[in-house]
């Protein structure tokens, strides 16, 4: 059975965009690349041949992983509730640390340092379904209980 991976619309049409530069820009500038590098004869002991090789390997992959994702996937739904979802918004305050505004995505499209956390993430996975102004005491992956107020809750 395959995944299907939840994505917001605009993690979508990222996926898509990647997908588009890697067939049409990526892939014919490597090709590029591995021409010029065959044409400097023996390929045995060629460095830029062997990185050509691997940049298409690398491209070629990636590729077959986003047409894997646009094959399973579906859109987080918009939901109207004043509770926690993924594709919401949140203003979380942890701890005694300042009060920091997340938005609730699904694994794929997960980047902390970029105010997006998975809903699978301890974190993302502990405060959904409540309502702004709930703390809720979430047990991180190292073990450590942690206290979570939900500030806000935005669309």
């Amino acid at each position: 059975m395959e995944n299907i991976y939840q994505l917001t619309q605009q993690g979508f049409q990222n996926l898509k965009d990647e997908l588009e530069r890697l067939k049409d820009v990526d892939r014919k500038r490597n090709l590029e690349a591995l021409k010029e590098a065959r044409e400097q004869g023996d390929l045995s002991e060629n460095a830029d041949y062997d990185a050509a090789r691997d940049e298409q390997a690398r491209i070629e992959e990636r590729i077959k992983e986003i047409e894997t994702i646009l094959k399973n996937y579906e859109i987080i739904k918009e939901d109207t509730s004043n509770k926690v979802n993924i594709g919401k918004t949140v203003v979380l305050k942890v701890a005694d640390l300042e009060a920091t505004t997340y938005t609730i995505v699904g694994s794929l499209e997960a980047d902390p340092l970029n105010g997006k956390i998975s809903n699978e993430s301890p974190i993302g996975k502990g405060i959904i379904g409540y309502k702004k102004g709930q703390t809720i005491s979430i047990k991180t992956e190292t073990g450590h209980d942690i206290k979570v107020e939900i500030v806000d809750v935005k669309k």
